[in-house]
This record gives structure tokens, C-alpha cells and sequence, in this order.
């Protein structure tokens, strides 16, 4: 299981507003979660990815497979970098998988960045074969390590190339995102095994994010527009960061998407 929280605005915030220094902040959830299915603290890593378009649409990104609160240097780097889109979780690694970087959230591809909070049930030994066979040779060729997180990423990314959609298009990026945990969770079904699939993507512009599990309630996630940061902005995180009551929850098996077009939450059905 991991922890995420994103930020997409007109104004750019820095990382530490987001990820240090709310109440309930990144920071907090990886030793003091309040809402974890599984496991009780987060402290297989980390990561923090945001955008720089000035330079280029690729994100930056910073990962460690050390606690979140163990990294120095990124408490003195977070107050000084900001952004718009800004991406970013603490990692308790699931039973079977390595705790090493190459699993640690969030991932990156050319425009995108992707995180996932839950878990494949022994995915090693059940859906990483049928889910790894059906990769482009692309996609396939570009996996670094063997976590469920990552081959989702990759299933994404197949999708994304067939859209070719451009940044900032919400619906194709929703829709990509909605075929890949159907594709997930059709897979882990004919296995029999259980998957949660709490996912969030971005391509700097537009941001999308699934609640969902194969059974019973998926891991909690919330949203909250204009909270302060920026007049026009939302923040995506699985736990409120602080007690405003702008905080709404994401209903159960529901995908939210947010662009400068606003913020739109539908259910997943098939």
C-alpha cells in the first residue's frame, strides 16, 4: 500500500506546501496513517514528481527507497522547488516485492507520471505473467523491476500511445486509464485473486485517479478544489491533509478527472 497526494493549478506550489507541511501531510501518513487497509506505516520509500514546462514536458522526479522522513536533503530541496502538477507518495511495499527504488512511486515516461496505491494478491506468482504478456515490446523492454505498480504503468503507457492524445485532454487520459484497470481487474478475476486499484496519472496539464477494487470498498481517496493554495486548483490525496471542509470523498469504484475544463467524477462500470 502507498500514499499519494497530487496538486494541479494555475499557480505553482512549492513541494514542501504539499508533501511537509499540512497537518496531515505526505510526511505524517508515512508513520501516523489514518485510513490504511494494510499495513501501518509507509516507510519503503518514497518519491515526488512535478513539472517544469519552461524547460521542458517532461517531469523531474525524486525517489528514495529510504523513509520519507529520513531524507535530508529533501527537506531542503521541497520549500525551494514549485510547480503546478505535482505528484507524489510514501511506499509500504507489498508482501512478495522487493523494497527497492524501482518500485518506488511515483514512476515516469515521457510526459507522465504514475502512482498506485494497493495491491495485486501474490502478483508474482499469479497476474504478472498474463499481465506482462500482453505489453507492447515497448512497454516490456522499458520495466525496471517486478512490482504490480509498475507493469499497470506500462499497460497505461500502451494505451496512451494508441490515443496519441495531447496534453491537457482529461477524457482521453480518463479513458485509457478506465481500459486499464477493466484489463486489470478482468485479468485478476478469471485468477481468482484480489486487486485494489487506487491509480493516478498525469501528463502536467490534466490528472486522473481511480477508486477501485475488485472486492468490497477500495482504498480511500479524496479531493479538494480552491483550498487556498491557488483561486483555481484542486489536491488529490488518499488521506485529508488537514480538517477543511472543502474535503470530498471519491465514491467507491468512481474515476475523477481534473483540467483547466474543471473536475469531473463518474463511475467505472462494465
Amino acid at each position: 500500500m502507498c500514499r499519494i497526494v497530487a496538486y494541479l493549478g494555475e499557480e505553482r506550489v512549492s513541494l514542501s506546501s504539499l508533501v511537509l507541511k499540512p497537518d496531515h501531510s505526505l510526511l505524517v501518513q508515512s508513520y501516523a496513517p489514518k485510513e490504511m487497509m494494510s499495513g501501518v506505516v509507509n516507510a519503503d520509500g518514497f518519491g515526488t514528481g512535478w513539472y517544469a514546462p519552461e524547460i521542458d514536458g517532461e517531469p523531474a522526479v525524486y525517489r528514495s527507497n529510504a523513509p520519507i522522513w529520513a531524507d535530508r536533503s529533501f527537506a531542503s530541496i521541497a520549500p525551494k522547488v514549485s510547480s503546478s502538477t505535482i505528484l507524489a507518495a510514501v511506499r509500504s511495499a507489498t508482501p512478495g516485492l522487493p523494497a527497492e527504488e524501482s518500485g518506488v512511486p511515483p514512476f515516469a515516461s515521457g510526459p507522465y507520471l504514475f502512482a498506485h496505491n494497493g495491491a495485486i494478491t501474490d502478483f508474482r506468482a499469479t497476474a504478472m505473467r498474463p499481465l506482462r504478456d500482453s505489453l507492447s515490446d515497448i512497454s516490456y523492454s522499458s520495466l525496471l523491476g517486478v512490482t504490480d505498480s509498475e507493469t499497470i504503468f506500462a499497460l497505461l503507457l500502451d494505451r496512451l500511445r494508441e490515443a496519441k492524445a495531447p496534453p491537457g485532454d482529461a477524457g482521453s487520459l480518463a479513458e485509457a486509464t478506465a481500459e486499464t484497470v477493466q484489463l486489470v481487474s478482468k485479468v485478476c478475476a478469471k485468477l481468482g485473486v484480489y486487486a485494489s486499484l487506487n491509480i493516478g496519472v498525469t501528463d502536467g496539464e490534466a490528472m486522473v485517479f481511480t477508486r477501485y477494487s475488485t472486492e468490497g470498498p477500495g482504498n480511500s481517496l479524496y479531493f479538494a478544489e480552491s483550498t487556498g493554495t491557488s483561486s483555481n486548483a484542486v489536491v488529490v490525496a488518499s488521506e485529508r491533509l488537514d480538517g477543511d471542509a472543502d474535503w470530498r470523498q471519491v465514491p467507491d469504484r468512481h474515476l475523477f478527472a481534473a483540467s483547466t475544463g474543471g473536475v469531473t467524477v463518474r463511475p467505472l462500470r462494465w
